[in-house]
């Protein structure tokens, strides 16, 4: 099976080097460079620098209309297109190969269609998602599934855990796909689209900040459905798909500090304290009052600074009592 293979994030890198070990990848198309970072670089993405490390042909067009790179694809001469993590393909490019153009896709459609289903799986408290195979056509995440599997979520996972989880077992699923598709042992679900299906829009700048008025679940589920923090306490590099919660800590004369909230816990606790009232010992814990109980923070990073657990940072940070948040 000859393919050529459509992505742009780490997601997708990893995706590319399981496929490339079974299947005949003839070339990787991706976004071309962007600046980027504090120092304003050129850097690649992570799709062209694994292609690259590979030997495996790579193209970068602006347009993906433009003819003469659609004619460069078409010579190719593939048996199928696979996109991963990628822009929608006009029609011209994904009708090209004879077997399709295949997705995968971080959901079970048809729910959770859109950019950033992980994130939103978690931040509206679901207890499963999962991954989705499919046949793209001209309509965004709505073509016939080849595959699918359930992943079970707890109450803690953050996205960072659940996209790392989702990569590996997405390399698989497409991989079972490809070889189904191959053998022609497919028998492709139509979607049955609905108007009660669960959206995964794009996640907007100012859905990031902290409303403390908000329940403790629905505050928790927030940080973690943005949470860059993965099993073993380390930092997800692909910040796009963390882009974490945060908050305003409010200090002397008024002045403002921007904090991020990487990692939580709750307490369902009927209390008599003001919503948005600070609780620490000013040594190993930190928590906020909300209206059905109380947020543990457990990892923070104040603006300019790194990521700590919140010992670590209490270490060098003292709270006062006219300190709140907001």
């Amino acid at each position: 099976m000859k393919i050529v293979f459509f992505g742009t994030p780490f997601f997708s890198a990893y995706v590319l080097e399981k496929l490339q070990y079974s299947f005949e990848v003839l070339a990787a198309v991706c976004p071309p460079e962007k600046v980027s970072g504090r120092g304003r670089k050129i850097k690649a993405c992570a799709v062209k620098q694994k292609a690259e490390e590979l030997g495996i042909t790579v193209f970068q067009p602006k347009n993906l209309k433009d003819s003469d790179f659609i004619n460069q694809i078409r010579n190719l001469e593939a048996d199928l297109f696979i996109v991963v993590a990628f822009r929608m393909l006009p029609q011209e490019l994904w009708k090209i190969p004879q077997q399709g153009s295949v997705n995968l896709h971080t959901s079970l459609l048809p729910n959770y269609r859109g950019a950033a289903p992980i994130n939103w799986a978690i931040i509206n408290g679901e207890k499963q998602t999962g991954i989705s195979t499919f046949f793209i056509n001209e309509k965004i995440d709505e073509g016939n599934i080849i595959m699918q599997e359930k992943i079970e979520l707890d109450k803690n996972i953050t996205t960072a855990q659940l996209h790392n989880i989702m990569m590996k077992k997405g390399a698989d699923l497409l991989l079972e796909s490809i070889q189904n598709i191959e053998k022609n042992a497919l028998n492709p679900l139509i979607q049955q689209i609905r108007e009660t299906d669960k959206k995964a829009p794009k996640i907007e700048r100012d859905f990031l900040k902290i409303d403390w008025s908000n329940s403790a679940v629905e505050i928790h589920n927030l940080i973690r459905g943005l949470s860059p923090i993965l099993e073993d306490d380390s930092l997800l590099k692909d910040v796009a798909i963390c882009p974490s919660a945060w908050f305003y800590l409010l200090v002397e004369n008024n002045k403002k500090i921007r904090v991020k909230l990487l990692l939580s816990d709750l307490e369902n606790i009927s209390h008599t304290l003001e919503s948005n009232s600070i609780l620490t010992d000013n040594k190993s814990h930190l928590k906020i009052a909300v209206k059905d109980g109380f947020v543990n923070i457990l990892k923070l990073q104040m603006e300019g600074k790194k990521a700590m657990d919140i010992k670590n940072f209490l270490a060098g940070f003292q709270f006062k009592d006219t300190f709140t948040v907001c």
